[in-house]
């Protein structure tokens, strides 16, 4: 399996968020300086020179790199052969956009911006530790629009004493901001985070509700939802993030990134101080068949379509019932089979994890 595809982590932000458990530091110019020399040595040793399809910039906040400090990032992307039709991404704060920047952007060639905008409700930011306005928000995406219009803004949910009719307005002023792409996450409480010292979730029954409002809502105004936590304008599915759930092969360079290359799966230190000094790697796991075919099925069965039966058997030469008891589930309502896919019920995806666990280890 080619490996076509390259997330780049940039740990860098101003401030950290109250939810964030990602492997991010605080800015400092010397770091990031320093940062950027390590990243350009790991992508020179690992990088095979294959073409890639899909690039990610994630963090951390890549935005709140300097003009210099972007520039160089875009000088170190130029080394990957690019397809003709790659998809570029980069993950940005709506407070740190500015025309120069979305300029430097497209003479990069990015074509595809990722906000985190999360809810415009003023407490819920602030419980969140976010700092941009609603005007802000919809004034920085018009902007973005005259030169890159595919964009995504992430819509996160379930915040303590959250109710639906919050979660209905959200919706309204995302879609109010006409862009063709919907990421959405319920609030997911981590234990190393501000959050962890003293939150706790919402009720399962109220979840499930917003969940479902949301998915609601949005296929009313023509979006697919085509992944438990993805919604789009048709045509508009994230490539990138596709690699990850057709299980395919991806660098990860930077300090936490995740990568699966050559079979492998590995993890970077999390420790600034090792990966400036050049010691990436924190994992490594070379991955079994059963374990590939494994991951087949958890990740693939994300997809609103489901794994394809053929690309199953062209992979492993295997077909999926004689890997998997499928017949229990399919028995259960919890699986079905359509047009050559195998599929979790729309109305079960919310639940998908009770189906997906009966993918790990031995079945």
């Amino acid at each position: 399996m080619k490996t076509k595809s390259v997330y780049i982590h940039i740990p860098f932000c101003e401030t950290i968020c109250s939810y964030c458990d990602f492997c991010k530091v605080l800015y400092h110019k010397k770091w990031v300086d320093q940062y950027l020399e390590a990243l350009e040595k790991e992508i020179k040793e690992r990088y095979q020179q294959e073409e890639i399809d899909t690039i990610y910039i994630g963090g951390g906040t890549p935005s709140s790199l300097s003009m210099n400090q972007l520039t160089k990032l875009f000088q170190i992307t130029n080394q990957f052969h690019k397809s003709d039709q790659v998809e570029f991404t980069i993950e940005c704060n709506v407070e740190h956009i500015t025309e120069e920047k979305l300029e430097l952007f497209k003479k990069a060639g990015i074509n595809r911006i990722s906000y985190g905008v999360q809810t415009f409700h003023t407490n819920y930011l602030a419980y969140l530790n976010r700092h941009h306005t609603k005007e802000e928000v919809r004034e920085k995406i018009e902007l973005t629009k005259r030169y890159i219009p595919n964009i995504n803004v992430d819509l996160m949910y379930a915040f303590q004493n959250e109710t639906i009719e919050e979660v209905k307005e959200d919706i309204e002023l995302f879609l109010a901001l006409e862009i063709p792409h919907i990421s959405t996450y319920s609030l997911i409480i981590e234990s190393h985070t501000v959050l962890g010292i003293k939150e706790q979730y919402i009720d399962d029954g109220l979840d499930s509700n917003m969940y479902e409002t949301i998915c609601h809502d949005l296929k009313q105004h023509d979006f697919l939802h085509y992944e438990v936590s993805n919604f789009c304008k048709p045509g508009y599915q994230s490539k990138h993030n596709l690699t990850y759930w057709n299980n395919e092969h991806y660098y990860g360079f930077g300090m936490g990134a995740s990568g699966y290359v050559n079979h492998i799966r590995y993890t970077n230190t999390r420790s600034i101080n090792h990966y400036l000094l050049g010691h990436y790697d924190y994992q490594k796991e070379e991955l079994t068949k059963q374990v590939e075919m494994e991951n087949e099925m958890i990740l693939g069965l994300r997809k609103l379509e489901g794994v394809s039966l053929s690309n199953f058997y062209q992979k492993y030469q295997k077909q999926v019932e004689e890997v998997f008891d499928i017949a229990s589930l399919i028995k259960k309502g919890l699986l079905e089979v359509q047009n050559g896919y195998i599929k979790i019920p729309e109305d079960k995806i919310y639940l998908s994890n009770e189906v997906l666990v009966n993918f790990i280890g031995d079945v």
